[in-house]
C-alpha cells in the first residue's frame, strides 16, 4: 500500500493524490502548509486551533474526525479512536481501488 507523502506548497497537492491522509497531535500543521486545511473539519492539539481556523479549517475537539480522505485526532490519548478511524479510511480506500471500472 502506498502512503501519500507531504510536500511543500506548489510541489504536489495531496487532494490530487487521492490517497488517505492521517494526522494526529501537531501533524495538522503539515496539512495547513499544503493548503489542504481550507474547508476541512480537523482535530488537533488545542494550540493549533487558531492556526487551523486561520487556514480556513473548522477545529474539532473530538477523539477522531474523518473528513473525506482525511482523518485527524487531538493527542496520543486518542490513539485507539484514531487507529480505528484510520483503519476504516484505509480499508474503504482499498475497496474503492479494487472495484472494476464501469
Amino acid at each position: 500500500m502506498k502512503v501519500a507523502r507531504f510536500y511543500a506548497p506548489g510541489d504536489v497537492r495531496i487532494e490530487d493524490a487521492d490517497k488517505p491522509v492521517a494526522a494526529i497531535c501537531h501533524g495538522p500543521w503539515t496539512i495547513i502548509q499544503t493548503g489542504y486545511a481550507r474547508g476541512r473539519r480537523i482535530a488537533s492539539w488545542p494550540s493549533l486551533r487558531t492556526d487551523l481556523e486561520n487556514a480556513g479549517a473548522t477545529w474539532m475537539d473530538e477523539q477522531a474526525v474523518t473528513d473525506g480522505n482525511l482523518v485527524s485526532s487531538r493527542n496520543p490519548d486518542d490513539i485507539p479512536a484514531f487507529n480505528q478511524a484510520v483503519i476504516h479510511l484505509f480499508s474503504e480506500a482499498q475497496k474503492q481501488r479494487q472495484r472494476p471500472a464501469a
